[in-house]
């Protein structure tokens, strides 16, 4: 008996030490933050009853825990707050994958989670232009040596020459013989790997038929980082001005907010097919003066994002001419270059443009940026890009590198992409025909998808929408009844973004607000991406009209 007694109180004691050892847990755990969704940077408009986003808000804060005394005591006078953050930060706003991305997201939860729940069966991402996720496939060349750049080990194999093409295997070798200890794991000078540079270089000159030196050249985590560089030194204060085209893609909003400058919008004429004309350049660089503020630089993005127009030859004259004579540092978005898919247009950059004009270093300062996430190549993940800067003194070319060297370097992969972007099989070896199938096949289908989502939308009551001559976007401008403009209004929200929103939750596709990229006052459009795979394009344009047309019956003043 005496023993059983020990044992229960052995028992009673381990239950109680236990109890308070679960009970310790439970209170720790009740202070750990719980997972919140991601909303835009800048705070959305205030939800109403009727709006979308409010309701998936009550859906997202009715399936929390009930928290627990502790949990509700008020944080530490020191703790951050929203009002306490940078207010750069809370200014810039990225619209791609803002808002109605977020409401998409937890669309296709529901939908993983409860067949059927919409009417829908998936959500269709037109909003940004990452190919391979939407099925794109990528260049096998290009994949083959990265994939042997990484593990050099398999190249010394036998089964390597009958799972490789042999101008991957040797193109691998030729760049890890240019990479110190063949180490793709390892730091780069804080520009890129010099023999990489090289080859950009040879492209670029065989491009242009210019010379272009490897030295120019700044190897980056796709192209954004260098725009963030380039507004980094060029913005001292708000007294800073850039000359953004509107519509423009928000990572120069968003970059120009965060560095602190002012963004200087010079409007596109939608009625010339997206022109970017000169006297609109002047009067905003006046007005711009006018208030005190210096223009530094002008961003072109040639083909336009978001509005998918090619820039004529002649007009890339004056928009060189215009930056000599104002003395503006010209800030080129090349990234669309391989994207033309009419035949009465060239991407011509503009480098090549002011050489054959007779301008070099000392007349015109030049940035164009580079990617390895559009093209026909598509590799966003992989995150590769460069810029080449041209007609800065060596004093701020220091500077630059000194930025560059903030960041110690690209990753490898990216920066092995970009020089093979540059320099793809040539006429003669083995991957050759494949490759250019491979190119050609990709680039034909974008433009049939442009072609055809250009047509649907032009079809359909109070949408115009101008030639997608290149890049991956259409921007459709959308004519919204009066009384869709005052729902819109009652739902605190811009009417475009609700007309966006209402698509999203009929139709399950997916595109962005023209708020979001700026637009003339009073207009409305929407930007819609051609990389849905040919085959879901269909669906695409039925469920859209299908939509439209009921949008319209609903709304009609």
């Amino acid at each position: 008996m005496r023993r059983s007694a020990a044992a229960a109180d052995k028992a009673r004691k381990l239950v109680k030490t236990t109890t308070s050892a679960r009970s310790l847990s439970s209170n720790s755990a009740s202070h750990r933050p719980s997972p919140l969704p991601r909303f835009p940077l800048s705070p959305p408009p205030p939800p109403t009853n009727s709006s979308p986003l409010s309701q998936l808000a009550l859906r997202f804060l009715t399936s929390l825990p009930s928290p627990s005394s502790d949990s509700m005591a008020p944080p530490p006078s020191s703790s951050l707050t929203v009002d306490t953050l940078n207010p750069k930060v809370l200014k810039c706003e990225y619209a791609v994958r803002g808002e109605i991305v977020t409401l998409a997201q937890q669309l296709q939860q529901e939908l993983q989670e409860n067949p059927g729940s919409h009417p829908f069966d998936e959500i269709l991402y037109c909003n940004i232009g990452n190919p391979q996720s939407l099925g794109q496939q990528p260049i096998t060349f290009f994949r083959e040596v990265l994939a042997l750049c990484d593990h050099p080990a398999i190249l010394d194999k036998s089964e390597t020459q009958g799972l490789f093409s042999a101008d991957a295997i040797e193109r691998a070798w030729q760049i890890l013989d240019q990479i110190p200890g063949r180490a793709t794991g390892a730091y780069s000078h804080s520009q890129g790997i010099k023999g990489l540079r090289d080859t950009i270089a040879a492209g670029i000159e065989a491009r242009d038929g210019f010379p272009a030196d490897p030295n120019d050249i700044f190897l980056t985590d796709g192209a954004s980082p260098a725009v963030h560089m380039m507004m980094q030194l060029l913005t001292r204060s708000e007294e800073d001005g850039i000359l953004c085209p509107i519509p423009q893609y928000p990572l120069y909003s968003a970059s120009i907010a965060l560095h602190g400058g002012t963004l200087v919008p010079y409007y596109l004429n939608e009625a010339t097919g997206w022109g970017l004309e000169i006297p609109e350049l002047k009067k905003q660089l006046e007005a711009a003066k006018s208030k005190g503020i210096t223009v530094r630089s002008l961003v072109v993005i040639n083909p336009g994002n978001p509005t998918g127009q090619v820039l004529a030859e002649d007009n890339q004259r004056e928009i060189v001419e215009f930056c000599k004579k104002e003395g503006l540092v010209l800030l080129a978005d090349e990234v669309y270059q391989e994207n033309i898919y009419v035949p009465d247009k060239k991407f011509h950059s503009f480098k090549k443009i002011s050489r054959t004009m007779g301008y070099g270093d000392k007349d015109i300062s030049l940035v164009s940026f580079q990617s390895v996430s559009k093209g026909y190549y598509g590799e966003c993940g992989k995150r590769g890009g460069y810029m080449e800067v041209t007609g800065f003194s060596p004093e701020i070319r220091e500077q630059i590198y000194k930025v560059a060297s903030v960041n110690l370097c690209s990753n490898i992969s990216g920066q092995i992409l970009a020089s093979l972007v540059m320099s793809p099989p040539k006429v003669g070896d083995e991957s050759y025909e494949s490759y250019s199938a491979e190119k050609d096949g990709i680039l034909s289908s974008l433009a049939r998808r442009a072609k055809t989502l250009e047509d649907a939308f032009n079809s359909l009551e109070g949408i115009t929408c101008n030639k997608a001559e290149g890049a991956m976007y259409l921007f459709p401008s959308i004519h919204l009844p009066q009384k869709a403009i005052k729902a819109a209004e009652a739902a605190k929200t811009a009417p475009d973004a609700f007309y966006c929103r209402r698509l999203l939750n009929a139709t399950g596709i997916v595109v962005v607000p023209g708020s979001g990229f700026g637009q003339v006052p009073g207009t409305w459009h929407f930007r819609c991406t051609i990389l849905p795979q040919e085959d879901k394009i269909p669906a695409v344009v039925s469920r859209l009209t299908d939509f439209h047309k009921g949008f319209m019956d609903e709304f009609r003043d």
